[in-house]
């Protein structure tokens, strides 16, 4: 099972080593990375894997939430079937 995670905001030091390290905590394995800086914007989408992850999915989806509202970011964690169903036509 994998699950996407966007991250959208203004570029500051340590946004990738933040969210890994959630991720890392609740044993979720970061598969794929693509990050962008476009002048002072930061955009990022991860691909991970939660097939062993520690919790429950919504844990892990409220943490990344609530990292995004104290670094203004805007952090989103969906499951890869979610993700998916909303982007087929």
């Amino acid at each position: 099972m994998r699950a996407v995670i966007t991250v959208i905001g203004k570029d500051t030091v340590g946004i990738l080593h933040k969210v890994s390290g959630i991720c890392a905590s609740h044993n979720v394995n970061v598969i794929e990375v693509t990050q962008s800086v476009m002048q002072d914007m930061f955009a990022m989408i991860m691909m991970v894997d939660i097939s062993r992850i520690s919790t429950d999915f919504s844990v892990l989806s409220d943490e990344m939430t609530a990292l995004g509202k104290s670094q203004n970011l805007d952090i989103h964690c969906m499951h890869e079937d979610i993700f998916n169903s909303m982007h087929e036509i």
